[in-house]
């Protein structure tokens, strides 16, 4: 009982007989006391209920300190020197008693040395500086007290995430807690939503900018808590590639890609120009078939078969300058999503992807004008608020490349070539009120490009839409989009007075989308509604052009359609490692007159001998009709707080297709509508993956395995006519199509060296359909679709030098696309034939190609008239010849081979990007 007694005297003595006391002389607070074995928590606790201290830390960064000291008459500084002597640890004391703490570098607090010399407006800014480091680090070490004390033992903490310079919402952001692995995710609106257990966390938050910012909360219960968070000029922690970080072990779905324009500017691009579809392609599972291609391909389908939508609106041509830019004016994008599999119930309609481009809407706090000069395009975008509640962003690019191609000598193939581009964007919010806000958003572009000075080529979109969100409560919201989607192109003919023609194309589609999502709770989230698309195409025309043109005209018969989808989905957290998301759409198509549909015998090739009948629909009648449900469902299981599997099945049905023999898309390729005699694409696909974080999420580690079956695609009969063609059905087959692959991506997301390695395996085969009773491609067998590329393998690196410079390269390599050569000559009837190999069953040359850029940023400074920066670099750095494709012509009797190479030297490229 004694050595009882004497031990719980002993500690009541070390809890109470702490001292504090005030030196008289200089105010400092001494401190007296004994703190044997207790954690640095409890010791900050002791310390701020005697004196007027008070500290500011991270959990993560002190959990391992053990304070072990004897204090008599000492300062706080003295104790802290001797706790923090062995660790990485500093601490700085300002005026007002606050101590933060930081890891390895000290927060300077003094006055620069020069402070008085220096110039005025450096002192301020210099100050400015240090008041806002001073704030930033009072706000992620301070103790956000969360709700009030109950007896549940655990609460929703929500609130709302915005940009602390713009005001405006971040979408995508991550708030996570490491300990007990918690996290959310934030949505269009900035607003986030965690359950975390009662008590004191460090949360986390992963900004799309790539930042990480932190704050510490004591949950007693239910409560809100509002986060501004630094998007870029400032940062105390260091920047990290990935906007994906912790979400990608925790979200349901799989094959999910985000790039942010942190991101994308620090990739090597052609002519120095940030080219959001160049940056998709150094994503796994993302391929193109050469430079200057429009489209891309993913998992093995067709470039057709990607859904690209700006802000709700359908861009059918995503490429400026026969490709060599794309659509998207990188200022007036905020993110980019790829869904490569488990596609979100709420968009429908293609069999590939969805390539969701978020743009932004203006900042709301002051007017904002950014640009950039590079060697063949200029941007500016001017943003910024009209009056409280309105923001708007204006933005334009324009290109003046043909001092270029005036370069080239006399009397060469492109001597008299132009070629032009611009594009415009216009959008803007306004909130009515707490409840109600309309946005508005549209784009237009438009080329015009020759080769010769004979023939030009244009092309062009216009996209518009006007969108309502309605928050009816805290559960639930809705929103309602409106709008119309045009594409365009023509070719203008003038090779001489008698041959002189203008063709033109056009698809216009209107649409009205309408979406609702409801909380149950906080693990179970539903979203249901429904989306309508008229389509109108005016599948080509050709005129004469001129009086002394002898052109017949002609006009493919236009076409008409409605597609109708019902959608609901669930996302449902099922437990702490346990999540699904499933849903279920079910498509209503009709095809619609006035049109004249064709007949044919059952059974039979789609040939004139076997055409039964044509009949003539009137305005708005039902020529045929397709419907069916599409499926949606993926899961996640979290194995341990740093993996988990992921699974996900899902179906889609394709209404509109590209008819063209080219393995990339171009700017004269035609859409088709499905009719009584095309059908629709249908697929489906299965995929299931492994996802880790290592390093304490410095490293990211997946794999994705997956198979997919498609029916109804489009494969061409040999020598087929295309352009023109009012019976294009008879020119086309019936195809099955298969495609597997795994993709595994390894991505470093902090430190000065960080970026990732991917490699993609990846096949795509198509086949002659059973069902199809004309000709067979190479007997019926699986052969190799245009695209398919077995092996790819992509690099990405971004080394930081200084705060301010930094270098990027990109290396790729794919295997070479296949290609049907001839392989044999004969004669036959008295001329000389040539007999070609099997479909695509060559290959050209591989592709490889490494690109480098240096970027410079100008000084941090927040109070500056412009912040710029230089982006300088070289395409195509080690010059390589890579085949974009071979093909053959007759010389002089005989058959020779040649390859067309788009970029056969290394560009060197400079931008000047700035913004005020």
């Amino acid at each position: 009982m004694k050595l009882k007694f004497t031990f719980l005297l002993w500690l009541v003595l070390i809890f109470s007989n702490a001292g504090f006391a005030q030196d008289l002389k200089t105010g400092e607070e001494k401190i007296t006391g004994l703190y044997p074995g207790i954690t640095f928590s409890r010791f900050s606790q002791l310390i701020e209920s005697g004196t007027a201290y008070r500290f500011y830390f991270s959990q993560e960064d002190i959990k391992d300190v053990q304070v072990n000291i004897s204090a008599k008459d000492n300062t706080l500084s003295q104790i802290l020197s001797s706790i923090f002597e062995a660790t990485e640890l500093k601490f700085s004391i300002d005026d007002q008693k606050r101590v933060f703490i930081t890891k390895q570098n000290k927060l300077n607090l003094e006055l620069p040395t020069d402070f008085f010399t220096k110039s005025f407006s450096s002192n301020i800014q210099d100050s400015l500086q240090r008041q806002m480091d001073i704030e930033r680090a009072y706000s992620r070490n301070k103790l956000y007290v969360i709700g009030t004390a109950s007896n549940q033992n655990e609460a929703v903490l929500s609130g709302k995430i915005t940009g602390l310079e713009t005001g405006q919402p971040v979408f995508g952001a991550v708030i996570f807690e490491r300990i007990n692995y918690t996290r959310g995710i934030s949505n269009e609106e900035g607003v986030y939503e965690i359950k975390l257990p009662v008590g004191r966390h460090t949360l986390f938050i992963q900004n799309l900018g790539g930042f990480v910012e932190q704050r510490q909360v004591s949950i007693q219960g239910d409560g809100i808590l509002d986060i501004a968070i630094e998007e870029n000029i400032i940062s105390l922690s260091e920047v990290t590639v990935n906007s994906e970080r912790m979400s990608n072990i925790s979200r349901p779905e799989m094959g999910v890609q985000k790039l942010n324009m942190q991101e994308m500017k620090r990739i090597p691009a052609v002519l120095g120009e940030v080219d959001i579809i160049r940056s998709i392609l150094t994503l796994p599972g993302v391929q193109t078939v050469g430079e200057a291609s429009v489209g891309f391909n993913v998992r093995g389908g067709a470039a057709d078969q990607n859904l690209i939508l700006f802000n709700h609106s359908t861009i059918y041509n995503p490429s400026h300058l026969f490709g060599l830019f794309s659509a998207f004016n990188p200022d007036m994008v905020e993110s980019v999503e790829l869904y490569k599999a488990g596609i979100p119930v709420q968009y429908g309609g293609r069999l590939s992807s969805v390539l969701d481009v978020k743009a932004k809407y203006g900042d709301k706090e002051k007017i904002r004008v950014t640009g950039g000069i590079g060697l063949l395009t200029g941007r500016l975008t001017v943003e910024g608020p009209i009056g409280e509640k309105t923001s708007f962003i204006i933005g334009g690019r324009s290109t003046y490349s043909d001092w270029l191609l005036n370069l080239l000598e006399e009397n060469t193939e492109l001597e008299g070539s132009k070629a032009a581009f611009y594009d415009l964007n216009f959008n803007f919010s306004h909130q009515i009120n707490d409840k109600n806000i309309i946005k508005f958003n549209s784009y237009t572009s438009k080329d015009n490009f020759q080769f010769d000075r004979d023939t030009t080529f244009r092309y062009n979109n216009l996209n518009f839409n006007l969108g309502w969100t309605h928050y009816f409560n805290e559960k639930m919201e809705g929103e309602l989009i409106v709008g119309r989607d045009n594409y365009e192109f023509g070719i203008e003919g003038r090779d001489n007075p008698s041959n002189s023609y203008d063709f033109g194309y056009q698809i216009k589609q209107d649409f009205i989308k309408i979406n609702f999502n409801y909380e149950f709770d906080f693990r179970h989230k539903l979203n249901f509604g429904a989306s309508t698309i008229r389509y109108e195409l005016r599948p080509g025309s050709i005129k004469p052009s001129g009086l002394e043109s002898i052109v017949v005209p002609e006009e493919v018969n236009q076409e008409q359609a409605l597609e109708t989808a019902f959608y609901l989905g669930d996302n449902f957290d099922i437990n702490e490692r346990l999540s699904v998301n499933y849903g279920a759409r079910y498509v209503l198509y009709q095809f619609l007159g006035p049109n004249t549909a064709r007949f044919y015998r059952e059974g039979l090739p789609v040939t004139p001998p076997n055409l039964i009948r044509e009949e003539s629909f009137g305005q708005g009648e039902t020529i045929q009709t397709y419907h069916g449900p599409e499926f949606r469902l993926s899961g996640r299981y979290i194995l341990n707080n740093v993996s988990s599997l992921k699974a996900g099945y899902n179906t889609g049905r394709q209404f509109i297709h590209l008819i063209t023999n080219n393995a990339a898309i171009a700017p004269t390729d035609i859409w088709k509508l499905s009719d009584p005699n095309i059908r629709p694409q249908w697929g489906d696909q299965i995929s299931l993956g492994y996802y880790r974080n290592l390093k304490v999420d410095k490293f990211e580690f997946s794999i994705e395995a997956y198979h997919r079956n498609m029916k109804n695609l489009i494969d061409f009969r040999s020598g087929a006519t295309l352009i023109l063609n009012n019976r294009v059905e008879q020119a086309v087959l019936r195809s099955d199509g298969k495609a597997y692959g795994a993709e595994i991506l390894l991505r470093k997301n902090t430190g000065k060296l960080n970026g990732w390695v991917s490699y993609t395996y990846s096949r795509s085969l198509l086949r002659t359909s059973s069902e199809e009773t004309a000709e067979k491609i190479n007997n019926g067998d699986w052969y190799p679709n245009n695209f398919d590329q077995p092996h790819n393998v992509v690099l990405v690196g971004n080394y930081a030098l200084s705060k301010r410079f930094s270098t990027s390269i990109n290396a790729n390599y794919n295997t070479g696309r296949p290609i049907t050569y001839p392989v044999a000559k004969f004669n036959y009837g008295g001329s000389e034939r040539v007999y070609f190999s099997d479909r695509n069953a060559y290959r050209i040359p591989d592709y490889f190609r490494i690109d480098l850029s240096v970027n410079i940023e100008g000084n941090h400074k927040v109070r500056k008239l412009a912040h710029s920066s230089w982006s300088i670099g070289v395409y195509n750095l080690l010059g390589r010849r890579n085949p974009y494709s071979v093909y053959f012509t007759p010389v002089n009797g005989i058959l020779e081979g040649y390859q067309l190479s788009i970029f056969a030297q290394p560009i060197p490229f400079i931008t000047y990007n700035f913004k005020i």
